[in-house]
Protein backbone atom coordinates (compact mmCIF):
# COMPACT_ATOMS: atom_id res chain seq x y z
CA UNK A 1 0.00 0.00 0.00
CA UNK A 2 1.28 3.45 -0.87
CA UNK A 3 1.98 5.96 1.89
CA UNK A 4 -0.29 8.99 1.91
CA UNK A 5 1.82 12.14 1.93
CA UNK A 6 0.01 15.26 3.10
CA UNK A 7 1.63 18.56 2.09
CA UNK A 8 0.67 21.55 4.26
CA UNK A 9 1.37 24.87 2.55
CA UNK A 10 0.25 28.50 2.27
CA UNK A 11 -0.68 29.82 5.70
CA UNK A 12 -1.36 33.16 7.36
CA UNK A 13 2.31 34.17 7.45
CA UNK A 14 3.72 36.87 5.18
CA UNK A 15 5.87 34.03 3.79
CA UNK A 16 2.74 32.53 2.15
CA UNK A 17 4.06 32.84 -1.41
CA UNK A 18 7.41 31.26 -0.52
CA UNK A 19 5.47 28.30 0.90
CA UNK A 20 3.57 27.87 -2.38
CA UNK A 21 6.82 27.71 -4.36
CA UNK A 22 8.13 25.05 -2.00
CA UNK A 23 4.95 22.98 -2.32
CA UNK A 24 5.18 22.94 -6.11
CA UNK A 25 8.83 21.83 -6.02
CA UNK A 26 8.19 19.05 -3.49
CA UNK A 27 5.14 17.76 -5.35
CA UNK A 28 7.07 17.54 -8.62
CA UNK A 29 9.82 15.51 -6.91
CA UNK A 30 7.64 12.86 -5.27
CA UNK A 31 7.94 9.23 -6.39
CA UNK A 32 4.32 8.47 -7.23
CA UNK A 33 5.09 4.75 -7.22
CA UNK A 34 5.49 5.00 -3.43
CA UNK A 35 3.34 7.96 -2.35
CA UNK A 36 -0.17 9.27 -2.85
CA UNK A 37 0.01 13.06 -2.49
CA UNK A 38 -2.78 15.02 -0.80
CA UNK A 39 -2.10 18.78 -0.79
CA UNK A 40 -3.69 20.76 2.05
CA UNK A 41 -3.82 24.47 1.36
CA UNK A 42 -4.14 27.00 4.20
CA UNK A 43 -5.47 30.35 3.02
CA UNK A 44 -4.17 33.73 4.12
CA UNK A 45 -7.17 33.84 6.47
CA UNK A 46 -6.22 30.54 8.10
CA UNK A 47 -8.86 28.37 6.42
CA UNK A 48 -7.88 24.78 5.57
CA UNK A 49 -8.93 23.15 2.29
CA UNK A 50 -7.78 20.43 -0.10
CA UNK A 51 -8.14 19.71 -3.82
CA UNK A 52 -7.96 15.98 -3.02
CA UNK A 53 -5.33 13.56 -4.25
CA UNK A 54 -3.12 15.28 -6.81
CA UNK A 55 -0.62 13.89 -9.31
CA UNK A 56 2.12 15.69 -11.19
CA UNK A 57 0.04 15.64 -14.36
CA UNK A 58 -2.80 17.45 -12.54
CA UNK A 59 -0.54 20.08 -10.98
CA UNK A 60 -1.51 23.69 -11.58
CA UNK A 61 -1.36 26.69 -9.28
CA UNK A 62 -5.14 26.98 -9.63
CA UNK A 63 -5.60 23.47 -8.27
CA UNK A 64 -3.09 23.98 -5.47
CA UNK A 65 -4.90 27.11 -4.27
CA UNK A 66 -8.13 25.29 -3.44
CA UNK A 67 -11.25 27.17 -2.35
CA UNK A 68 -12.38 26.52 1.21
CA UNK A 69 -15.83 25.06 1.83
CA UNK A 70 -16.16 26.97 5.08
CA UNK A 71 -15.58 30.49 6.36
CA UNK A 72 -14.77 29.30 9.88
CA UNK A 73 -11.23 28.16 10.68
CA UNK A 74 -12.28 25.52 13.23
CA UNK A 75 -14.88 24.08 10.86
CA UNK A 76 -12.43 24.01 7.94
CA UNK A 77 -9.79 22.24 10.02
CA UNK A 78 -12.39 19.76 11.23
CA UNK A 79 -13.36 18.92 7.65
CA UNK A 80 -9.73 18.26 6.74
CA UNK A 81 -9.16 16.12 9.84
CA UNK A 82 -12.22 13.93 9.24
CA UNK A 83 -12.25 13.91 5.44
CA UNK A 84 -8.59 13.87 4.39
CA UNK A 85 -6.21 13.13 7.26
CA UNK A 86 -8.50 10.32 8.49
CA UNK A 87 -8.09 8.27 5.29
CA UNK A 88 -6.92 4.71 6.09
CA UNK A 89 -3.40 3.43 5.53
CA UNK A 90 0.13 4.62 6.32
CA UNK A 91 0.55 8.38 6.27
CA UNK A 92 3.01 11.19 6.91
CA UNK A 93 2.61 14.98 6.96
CA UNK A 94 5.14 17.37 5.45
CA UNK A 95 4.62 20.91 6.76
CA UNK A 96 5.87 23.44 4.22
CA UNK A 97 4.65 26.44 6.20
CA UNK A 98 7.14 29.22 6.80
CA UNK A 99 6.89 31.58 9.75
CA UNK A 100 4.20 31.81 12.45
CA UNK A 101 1.32 29.32 12.54
CA UNK A 102 3.34 26.65 10.82
CA UNK A 103 7.05 26.80 11.61
CA UNK A 104 6.59 27.71 15.26
CA UNK A 105 5.33 24.46 16.79
CA UNK A 106 1.59 25.11 16.34
CA UNK A 107 1.01 22.68 13.47
CA UNK A 108 3.54 20.30 14.96
CA UNK A 109 1.47 20.20 18.16
CA UNK A 110 -1.63 19.29 16.17
CA UNK A 111 0.22 16.43 14.49
CA UNK A 112 1.37 15.19 17.90
CA UNK A 113 -2.24 15.17 19.14
CA UNK A 114 -3.31 13.25 16.03
CA UNK A 115 -0.35 10.85 16.46
CA UNK A 116 0.66 11.25 12.81
CA UNK A 117 4.33 11.30 11.75
CA UNK A 118 5.47 14.62 10.33
CA UNK A 119 8.62 15.91 8.67
CA UNK A 120 10.86 18.35 10.48
CA UNK A 121 11.29 19.62 13.97
CA UNK A 122 9.09 18.89 16.96
CA UNK A 123 7.01 21.34 18.98
CA UNK A 124 9.75 22.65 21.27
CA UNK A 125 12.58 22.91 18.74
CA UNK A 126 10.28 24.53 16.16
CA UNK A 127 9.19 27.16 18.68
CA UNK A 128 12.72 27.83 19.92
CA UNK A 129 14.33 28.19 16.51
CA UNK A 130 11.66 30.53 15.12
CA UNK A 131 11.87 32.84 18.14
CA UNK A 132 15.25 34.53 17.64
CA UNK A 133 15.28 35.91 21.19
CA UNK A 134 14.80 32.48 22.77
CA UNK A 135 17.25 30.91 20.34
CA UNK A 136 19.94 33.36 21.38
CA UNK A 137 19.51 32.31 25.00
CA UNK A 138 19.98 28.67 23.97
CA UNK A 139 23.13 29.55 22.02
CA UNK A 140 24.52 31.49 24.98
CA UNK A 141 23.93 28.52 27.31
CA UNK A 142 25.67 26.27 24.79
CA UNK A 143 28.63 28.69 24.75
CA UNK A 144 28.35 29.30 21.01
CA UNK A 145 29.75 32.65 19.92
CA UNK A 146 27.21 35.18 18.58
CA UNK A 147 27.03 38.93 18.09
CA UNK A 148 25.79 41.35 20.75
CA UNK A 149 22.02 41.70 20.89
CA UNK A 150 19.14 43.34 22.75
CA UNK A 151 15.51 42.20 23.00
CA UNK A 152 12.56 44.60 23.19
CA UNK A 153 8.83 43.93 23.63
CA UNK A 154 6.09 46.19 22.36
CA UNK A 155 4.90 47.16 25.84
CA UNK A 156 8.43 48.28 26.74
CA UNK A 157 8.57 50.41 23.60
CA UNK A 158 5.21 52.02 24.33
CA UNK A 159 6.26 52.77 27.91
CA UNK A 160 9.58 54.49 27.18
CA UNK A 161 10.70 54.85 23.56
CA UNK A 162 13.65 57.10 24.41
CA UNK A 163 15.07 54.60 26.90
CA UNK A 164 14.88 51.79 24.34
CA UNK A 165 16.62 53.89 21.67
CA UNK A 166 19.34 54.98 24.08
CA UNK A 167 19.83 51.42 25.30
CA UNK A 168 20.30 50.07 21.78
CA UNK A 169 22.72 52.87 20.89
CA UNK A 170 24.76 52.31 24.04
CA UNK A 171 24.98 48.50 23.98
CA UNK A 172 24.79 47.78 20.22
CA UNK A 173 25.66 50.97 18.36
CA UNK A 174 25.50 51.61 14.61
CA UNK A 175 25.21 50.07 12.18
CA UNK A 176 22.76 47.62 13.67
CA UNK A 177 19.85 45.46 12.57
CA UNK A 178 16.34 45.41 13.98
CA UNK A 179 14.37 42.22 13.39
CA UNK A 180 10.95 40.76 14.23
CA UNK A 181 11.76 37.98 16.70
CA UNK A 182 9.63 35.32 15.00
CA UNK A 183 9.83 35.67 11.24
CA UNK A 184 12.03 34.50 8.38
CA UNK A 185 13.09 35.36 4.82
CA UNK A 186 14.50 38.70 6.07
CA UNK A 187 10.97 40.16 6.16
CA UNK A 188 10.58 43.20 8.41
CA UNK A 189 14.33 43.55 8.99
CA UNK A 190 16.05 46.94 8.72
CA UNK A 191 19.69 47.96 8.69
CA UNK A 192 20.04 51.17 10.70
CA UNK A 193 22.91 53.66 10.72
CA UNK A 194 21.33 56.44 12.81
CA UNK A 195 18.47 57.13 15.22
CA UNK A 196 15.95 58.12 12.55
CA UNK A 197 16.51 54.87 10.68
CA UNK A 198 16.35 52.96 13.96
CA UNK A 199 12.97 54.48 14.86
CA UNK A 200 11.59 53.71 11.42
CA UNK A 201 12.97 50.18 11.54
CA UNK A 202 11.38 49.56 14.93
CA UNK A 203 7.96 50.67 13.72
CA UNK A 204 8.32 48.50 10.62
CA UNK A 205 9.34 45.44 12.64
CA UNK A 206 6.54 45.89 15.18
CA UNK A 207 4.02 45.63 12.34
CA UNK A 208 5.12 41.97 11.99
CA UNK A 209 5.79 40.97 15.60
CA UNK A 210 5.42 42.26 19.16
CA UNK A 211 8.94 41.24 20.16
CA UNK A 212 12.08 42.53 18.43
CA UNK A 213 15.76 41.65 18.40
CA UNK A 214 18.50 44.25 17.81
CA UNK A 215 21.90 42.99 16.67
CA UNK A 216 25.30 44.54 16.11
CA UNK A 217 26.35 44.29 12.46
CA UNK A 218 29.10 41.83 11.62
CA UNK A 219 30.79 42.98 8.41
CA UNK A 220 31.91 39.97 6.44
CA UNK A 221 30.62 36.79 4.86
CA UNK A 222 27.50 34.76 5.63
CA UNK A 223 28.23 31.03 5.67
CA UNK A 224 25.43 28.45 5.72
CA UNK A 225 25.34 24.77 6.65
CA UNK A 226 22.58 22.22 6.08
CA UNK A 227 21.93 19.73 8.89
CA UNK A 228 19.80 16.57 8.67
CA UNK A 229 18.94 13.74 11.03
CA UNK A 230 17.50 12.85 14.43
CA UNK A 231 19.76 11.42 17.15
CA UNK A 232 22.89 11.42 14.96
CA UNK A 233 22.63 14.48 12.69
CA UNK A 234 24.94 15.15 9.77
CA UNK A 235 26.19 18.52 8.51
CA UNK A 236 26.78 19.38 4.86
CA UNK A 237 29.72 21.23 3.42
CA UNK A 238 29.31 24.97 4.07
CA UNK A 239 28.04 27.24 1.33
CA UNK A 240 27.51 30.93 0.72
CA UNK A 241 25.73 33.23 -1.70
CA UNK A 242 28.01 35.52 -3.67
CA UNK A 243 26.32 38.90 -4.03
CA UNK A 244 26.92 42.64 -3.86
CA UNK A 245 24.18 43.52 -1.37
CA UNK A 246 25.15 45.14 1.92
CA UNK A 247 21.92 43.76 3.39
CA UNK A 248 20.64 40.44 1.99
CA UNK A 249 16.91 41.22 2.20
CA UNK A 250 13.78 39.44 0.91
CA UNK A 251 13.97 40.95 -2.58
CA UNK A 252 17.64 40.02 -2.86
CA UNK A 253 17.05 36.43 -1.74
CA UNK A 254 14.17 35.62 -4.05
CA UNK A 255 14.40 37.93 -7.07
CA UNK A 256 18.08 38.76 -7.69
CA UNK A 257 19.03 36.77 -10.80
CA UNK A 258 22.72 37.63 -10.26
CA UNK A 259 23.03 35.53 -7.09
CA UNK A 260 25.61 32.78 -7.25
CA UNK A 261 26.09 29.89 -4.86
CA UNK A 262 29.59 28.94 -3.78
CA UNK A 263 29.49 25.36 -2.44
CA UNK A 264 31.72 24.42 -0.80
CA UNK A 265 32.53 27.91 0.42
CA UNK A 266 36.17 28.87 0.06
CA UNK A 267 37.44 28.75 3.65
CA UNK A 268 40.83 28.43 5.38
CA UNK A 269 42.07 24.97 6.32
CA UNK A 270 40.28 23.59 9.37
CA UNK A 271 37.51 26.18 9.38
CA UNK A 272 35.15 24.06 7.28
CA UNK A 273 35.11 21.25 9.83
CA UNK A 274 34.83 23.68 12.73
CA UNK A 275 31.76 25.26 11.15
CA UNK A 276 30.17 21.85 10.54
CA UNK A 277 30.80 20.84 14.15
CA UNK A 278 29.33 24.10 15.49
CA UNK A 279 26.27 23.65 13.27
CA UNK A 280 25.60 20.24 14.79
CA UNK A 281 26.17 21.63 18.32
CA UNK A 282 23.60 24.37 17.71
CA UNK A 283 21.18 21.86 16.15
CA UNK A 284 21.40 19.55 19.15
CA UNK A 285 21.27 22.41 21.68
CA UNK A 286 17.84 23.37 20.26
CA UNK A 287 16.69 19.74 20.28
CA UNK A 288 16.26 19.76 16.50
CA UNK A 289 15.22 16.72 14.51
CA UNK A 290 14.65 16.27 10.80
CA UNK A 291 16.35 19.30 9.30
CA UNK A 292 17.65 22.82 9.83
CA UNK A 293 19.96 25.33 8.20
CA UNK A 294 22.52 26.99 10.45
CA UNK A 295 23.86 30.42 9.40
CA UNK A 296 27.14 31.99 10.48
CA UNK A 297 28.94 35.31 9.99
CA UNK A 298 32.67 35.30 9.31
CA UNK A 299 34.45 38.63 9.64
CA UNK A 300 37.69 39.76 8.06
CA UNK A 301 39.67 38.80 11.20
CA UNK A 302 38.48 35.20 10.94
CA UNK A 303 36.08 35.50 13.89
CA UNK A 304 33.02 33.27 13.57
CA UNK A 305 29.56 34.26 14.87
CA UNK A 306 26.47 32.07 14.75
CA UNK A 307 23.72 34.20 13.22
CA UNK A 308 20.62 31.99 13.45
CA UNK A 309 19.22 28.52 12.99
CA UNK A 310 16.35 28.02 10.56
CA UNK A 311 14.22 24.93 11.24
CA UNK A 312 12.38 25.13 7.90
CA UNK A 313 14.87 26.61 5.43
CA UNK A 314 14.04 27.55 1.87
CA UNK A 315 13.33 24.27 0.09
CA UNK A 316 12.88 24.90 -3.61
CA UNK A 317 15.33 23.15 -5.91
CA UNK A 318 17.22 26.47 -6.18
CA UNK A 319 17.46 26.95 -2.41
CA UNK A 320 20.74 26.63 -0.57
CA UNK A 321 19.67 23.73 1.69
CA UNK A 322 19.03 21.04 -0.97
CA UNK A 323 21.88 22.24 -3.17
CA UNK A 324 24.35 21.95 -0.29
CA UNK A 325 23.41 18.28 0.13
CA UNK A 326 23.67 17.61 -3.58
CA UNK A 327 27.20 19.02 -3.63
CA UNK A 328 28.20 17.35 -0.36
CA UNK A 329 27.28 13.73 -1.08
CA UNK A 330 25.34 13.71 -4.36
CA UNK A 331 21.89 13.53 -2.74
CA UNK A 332 19.27 14.64 -5.27
CA UNK A 333 16.27 16.75 -4.33
CA UNK A 334 13.92 13.75 -4.59
CA UNK A 335 16.26 11.62 -2.48
CA UNK A 336 16.47 14.39 0.13
CA UNK A 337 12.67 14.53 0.43
CA UNK A 338 12.55 10.76 0.96
CA UNK A 339 15.32 10.94 3.58
CA UNK A 340 13.34 13.55 5.50
CA UNK A 341 10.21 11.42 5.31
CA UNK A 342 12.25 8.47 6.58
CA UNK A 343 13.49 10.48 9.57
CA UNK A 344 9.90 11.53 10.33
CA UNK A 345 8.63 7.95 10.33
CA UNK A 346 11.59 6.71 12.39
CA UNK A 347 11.01 9.39 15.05
CA UNK A 348 7.30 8.57 15.15
CA UNK A 349 7.94 4.85 15.55
CA UNK A 350 10.43 5.54 18.32
CA UNK A 351 7.83 7.59 20.20
CA UNK A 352 5.34 4.73 20.08
CA UNK A 353 7.51 2.85 22.59
CA UNK A 354 6.91 5.51 25.27
CA UNK A 355 4.45 4.54 28.02
CA UNK A 356 1.97 7.18 29.17
CA UNK A 357 0.31 5.15 31.92
CA UNK A 358 1.16 2.38 34.36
Amino acid sequence: MKTKLYLLYGGKSVEHDVSLKTAVTVLLSIAESRFEVYPIYITRDGLWCSPGQLSKEDLTIERLIARPDSKDAADSIGRILTGVLALPGPKVVMPLLHGPNGEDGTVQGLMELLNIPYVGNGVLSAALTLDKAMSKQILAQADIHQTEYVVCRYEEWKTDEKAILAGVEESIGYPCYVKPASLGSSIGISRCTNRNELQAGILEAFSYDKKLVFEREVAGREIQVAVIGNEKPLASLPGEFIHEHRFFDYESKYFDKQLRMSIPAELPNGLTERIRELAIRAYQAHGCEGLARVDFFLNSDGDLFLNEINALPGFTNFSMYPVMWERTDGTTYAELVEKLIGHAIARHENKQTIRYSK
